[in-house]
């Protein structure tokens, strides 16, 4: 069943939501992420409750059905193919594809969808190390943690990023920290938090707001 842009993108603002509170998604969080207000807001659950595609309570907030989940989950399969398919085949970078999947995840032919996840060879990850669902709404899980976290002296890989941000991806570009990059702890600055780091190519030092936000795989 397709959904109107709009739906679909209240859809995936409260499925990445919920990954994040772990139950009911509050109104107000909504609004922030899709940059409305909360009365437009409350209009909207209205109707996707409605429609089964939520259970919406008042004063508590809402929870995707299985039917809007789903929906949610093959939008984010659509937004994450086409950033990889736009890295790999295109010439963009990783901080210039968010933006363009963000308009090319609400085309509505399953078949285009299917085929350019098989031109790609069935991927897992998008180029932001974020994990992309498969047909069926499966997605592959990993052991990641956040950088700020590691011990020192525990070597480990850079698998994926928290913040997607041009900005942000950016400065990880200017400091050659990408997708595989090795990254290892050398000292945590205990007075604000800063990190010491050696990667593949040198050592350098980032803040704790830049640790906090680069995934890693322990080696």
């Amino acid at each position: 069943m397709s959904h109107s842009l709009s739906k679909e993108n209240y859809l995936k603002a409260i499925f990445h939501a919920s990954q994040q509170t772990k139950g009911s998604v509050p109104t107000t969080v909504i609004s922030k992420k899709v940059g409305a207000k909360p009365s437009s807001v409350t209009d909207m659950v209205q109707k996707l409750d409605e429609e089964g595609l939520l259970e919406y309570q008042k004063y508590k907030g809402v929870t995707l059905s299985e039917a809007g989940n789903k929906a949610a989950l093959q939008v984010i399969r659509k937004h994450r193919l086409w950033e990889s398919f736009l890295v790999e085949h295109l010439n963009f970078n990783w901080d210039e594809v968010h933006q363009v999947a963000e308009q090319l995840e609400h085309i509505q032919s399953d078949k285009l969808i299917n085929e350019l996840d098989r031109f790609l060879d069935f991927p897992t990850r998008d180029p932001h190390g974020d994990p992309i669902p498969n047909r069926a709404g499966y997605m592959k899980t990993s052991n990641k943690k956040l950088l700020v976290d590691m011990k020192v002296n525990q070597p480990g890989v850079c698998v994926g990023v928290k913040d997607n941000s041009s900005e942000f991806l950016q400065y990880l570009d200017k400091r050659n920290i990408g997708l595989g990059t090795r990254l290892t702890v050398l000292h945590h600055e205990h007075f604000d938090g800063s990190l010491h780091l050696q990667t593949d190519s040198s050592t350098l030092m980032i803040s704790s707001k830049i640790a906090q936000n680069i995934y890693v795989n322990l080696l």
